[in-house]
């Protein structure tokens, strides 16, 4: 897939901290790419580098086929985790200022404006201050200023943080629409429930490393531990839960007393399949579940800093 942005070989030094090392990243256009790591993984740093607030000190960063450059900034939008609205400005003026700031005419930034405030249904905030407004209300006018001018790359740092679920979910479907239409979403976050269910693609960063990329259903694939969601309702219970458990690792999932259910987690050896051991559970009981468990993204995530 054709990137819209490519960081390459990208260093950052902070006197004698390394905050990024040898970084390199691919965004595709189109995709929602979820930039993760813990605290102090890099990844601010990486996003200040590609909004130009600071600068690499090796190693290049490229928009849409070329070197970036000031101009550049106009193609992007920015929503830092820590919101930078002037809180005493009505929403209005400040809107409007903002947008002129990234290019808009005054005339474009109104027009785009009222579409915005008519769509998350706020026109009623214009006059109002910031200062007046709840967090989550703050938040729907962060990303009406970001989104404005109709950015190439949009970066996210955390967009969900104070929404309630259902402003959560009215600022998701925005981001998914957004997406549709053609902007590309780097989304920083560490609301893995997110990543599931929106991002394409996801890089890993971590000690100031890149430890993971590529698209979501291939990093699972590539996580997969061969293991196994068993139900079973067996023939002769404490008979299969002692014999399984010679054959196979497994973890109790659950028991229920009342119809004798036994659910199991069982890892598969190499020198074994999936066929064989349903085929091994099939003579010892009915079965009423069997589904491979495809590690989540937060099971990625933890299994992968754990290790380094």
């Amino acid at each position: 897939m054709t990137p819209i942005l490519e960081v390459k070989n990208v260093v950052k030094q902070y006197g004698n901290y390394t905050a990024l090392d040898n970084v390199s990243l691919s965004v595709p256009k189109g995709s929602i790419y979820g930039l993760l790591g813990p605290n102090g993984a890099g990844k601010t740093s990486l996003i200040r580098i590609i909004n130009q607030i600071t600068y690499p000190d090796s190693g290049e960063v490229w928009l849409d086929g070329e070197k970036l450059q000031p101009e550049h900034i106009s193609q992007i939008g920015y929503m830092p985790e820590e919101r930078g609205l002037y809180k005493s400005m009505k929403v209005g003026e400040q809107a409007l200022y903002l947008a002129q700031l990234k290019g808009l005419t005054k005339s474009e930034a109104k027009e785009q404006l009222e579409y915005w405030f008519d769509k998350l249904d706020i026109k009623g905030w214009w006059n109002k201050k910031i200062q007046e407004l709840s967090k989550g209300m703050a938040q729907k006018i962060q990303f009406v200023v970001t989104v404005m001018h109709r950015p190439k790359l949009l970066i996210l740092d955390e967009p969900f943080s104070g929404f309630d679920p259902v402003n959560a979910n009215i600022i998701k479907d925005e981001i998914l629409e957004l997406r549709d239409k053609g902007t590309t979403v780097i989304f920083s976050t560490h609301r893995m429930e997110s990543v599931e269910d929106m991002c394409d693609h996801i890089a890993l960063i971590h000690k100031s490393n890149k430890l993971i990329e590529g698209e979501l259903h291939e990093v699972k694939k590539q996580h997969r531990t061969n293991t196994f969601q068993v139900g079973i309702a067996p023939y002769n219970f404490q008979g299969l839960l002692s014999d399984i458990s010679t054959r196979y690792q497994t973890q109790q999932a659950n028991f229920k007393t009342l119809d004798e259910e036994l659910k199991l987690d069982v890892l598969i050896p190499e020198t074994s399949t999936s066929k064989e051991l349903l085929q091994y559970l099939m003579q010892h009981g009915e079965i009423t579940h069997f589904v491979e468990k495809i590690p989540s993204v937060n099971d990625i995530f933890i299994q992968t800093v754990s290790h380094k």
